[in-house]
């Protein structure tokens, strides 16, 4: 079991599988004094092509095994779990419950001049989850959301500044950056780890909006407020203590892990939800 946070609890981050670790990331550097616990559901990835029915129930078991571990917040990383599962895992669960999608469609509603891409999986991009989160802020907005799956592949082969990953990248944006886009949406949690390819490609009139990034500061902003309420309590000085817990495949996700993170995964379970 992990240390207890001295901060009342650790934040718990859900994915299907590695690509929320960039979320991890972001959420560790904004709040390096938080203990984080991270669940890759590893046995069932991707979670993308299977029914919202399906991906509801293994988030809530995702949220349950973390419940039982003593988490004070839940931060789904994963665009299609937040799309299908957000709704129902905030009315069931007890603590803050935050996705990645809507962080993401707000920050691209401040930086748009009127047209916001969005590259995602074609789960996320099926669900037209972004689209209909950028509308709820902006109604005039003009957006296009296209699918760009291999970039996945890219990004856990460790192939993300390759001249592979530009030529796809150069595939998938092309039609986006020929239609005038001003503002591009990652709306996969893989797409961070190929961001400075993608904005080689995009160049710079293109603002990138990383839902990793937003998703972190979403986070940070709701455990500042927590402190502040309670009696301007400090957060321990102490380095949080980071766990990591998989369904499935230990060592391949220590190897990825080991290269989004540029560390050493140590504290690392295998689990059964």
């Amino acid at each position: 079991m992990p240390h207890a946070s001295p901060n009342g609890g650790p934040i718990g981050i859900f994915d299907s599988g590695v690509g929320g670790l960039t979320v991890f990331r972001e959420i560790a550097r904004a709040l390096p004094h938080e203990s984080l616990i991270y669940l890759g559901d590893s046995a069932r990835v991707p979670y993308g092509t299977k029914s919202p029915q399906t991906v509801v129930r293994y988030s809530l078991e995702a949220a349950n095994h973390l419940l039982a571990r003593g988490i004070k917040m839940m931060v789904v990383a994963c665009n299609t779990a937040t799309s299908a599962a957000l709704p129902a895992l905030q009315e069931k669960l007890q603590i803050p419950v935050i996705g990645v999608i809507e962080p993401g469609a707000r920050a691209a509603v401040k930086q748009t001049r009127g047209k916001i891409g969005v590259i995602a999986t074609e789960g996320t991009v099926k669900s037209k989850a972004y689209t209909r989160a950028i509308h709820a802020l902006e109604p005039y907005i003009n957006v296009i959301e296209s699918a760009a799956p291999l970039f996945v592949s890219l990004a856990e082969e460790g192939w993300a500044n390759t001249h592979v990953a530009r030529e796809v990248a150069e595939i998938y944006l092309e039609p986006l950056i020929d239609s005038g886009i001003d503002t591009l949406v990652l709306g996969c949690t893989h797409y961070p780890i190929l961001r400075p390819t993608i904005e080689q490609v995009v160049g710079d009139q293109v603002a990138i909006v990383d839902s990793a990034e937003t998703t972190a500061e979403c986070v940070r902003e709701i455990v500042e407020r927590d402190y502040a309420r309670r009696a301007g309590q400090a957060p321990a000085a102490t380095p949080g203590v980071h766990t990591f817990l998989v369904t499935d495949a230990e060592e391949r996700f220590r190897r990825i892990a080991g290269e989004f993170l540029e560390q050493e995964i140590e504290r690392l379970e295998l689990v059964s939800l």
